[in-house]
């Protein structure tokens, strides 16, 4: 089973499964390896709190990885909000605390989530698209400290259309710039499976948008779930595997000491 690199734990402010049962379900799955990565999202307007505890964070998956050393590696990373103002906050907490990975996902658009129906008030739907993509290029740009960039195409598991008239040929130019600026900066992408289970049934990015990073000569790419419950944890990595190999990929990436490890699919 593939290792899941992107899921939540109750350390989330908006997940509240016990860590635990993710690591006991990634054992049952057969996996043998995986990457904790909660939220961590700051200066941000939001009903839910996304200020990771950073320590006490540690402190735990430090032990949990003592616990289950010899039956799962358990890797610890993080999934920071990504907001290109927050360029010197992310490395002065990067110089005080290691991880083994990062994602790096624009949630925010001038400190509003696409989650709510807010994010689309007053913008038609392609005008929203373009501000997240907009967001996402410049976040790509000025920021360095992550390892991948998640979900690049998350606005779309909101939009009042969802995927139905998006397509990576109808925003061609700027997601061709996203992917270019991660490739040149030597970052990677991850193939986020949350989208078959968010009416859009296909991953995030969709499959154009993974071809043409490959075209484009990009190398690293992790694969996870996005799960915030035990059930959805690996959930459908077998169509992940499959999609990846058509598409022309051979290897996936594993990261430890935000070191990239690449592994057969």
């Amino acid at each position: 089973m593939l290792p899941d690199y992107h899921f939540h734990t109750e350390f989330s402010g908006d997940c509240e499964e016990p860590v635990r049962n993710q690591l006991e379900k990634a054992v049952s799955l057969g996996m043998d390896s995986v990457c904790v990565t909660d939220h961590h999202d700051y200066d941000v307007i939001s009903h839910i709190d996304f200020h990771l505890d950073i320590n006490r964070y540690l402190t735990v998956m430090k032990q949990l990885q003592e616990e289950y050393r010899g039956k799962l590696d358990v890797r610890i990373g993080i999934e920071l909000g990504l907001q290109s103002h927050l360029k010197e906050y992310f490395s002065s907490l990067l110089s005080s605390y290691s991880f083994d990975f990062i994602i790096g996902s624009t949630h925010f658009v001038n400190k509003l989530d696409p989650y709510y129906p807010e994010f689309f008030y007053g913008k038609t739907e392609r005008e929203a698209y373009l501000q997240f993509f907009e967001a996402t290029l410049e976040n790509v740009m000025q920021l360095d400290d992550y390892d991948v960039a998640g979900h690049i195409d998350y606005v779309i598991r909101y939009g009042p259309n969802k995927a139905e008239f998006y397509s990576y040929h109808a925003y061609r130019d700027i997601l061709d710039e996203i992917l270019k600026t991660i490739i040149k900066k030597g970052k990677g992408i991850e193939c986020n499976t949350a989208g078959y289970r968010k009416d859009i049934f296909q991953p995030n990015p969709i499959p154009d948008v993974l071809r043409r990073y490959r075209e484009l000569g990009g190398e690293i790419i992790t694969i996870g779930s996005d799960a915030h419950c035990c059930q959805d944890l690996g959930a459908d990595f077998n169509r992940a595997r499959t999609l990846l190999l058509s598409l022309g990929y051979t290897h996936y990436t594993e990261f430890k000491n935000r070191k990239p490890e690449f592994k057969p699919l």
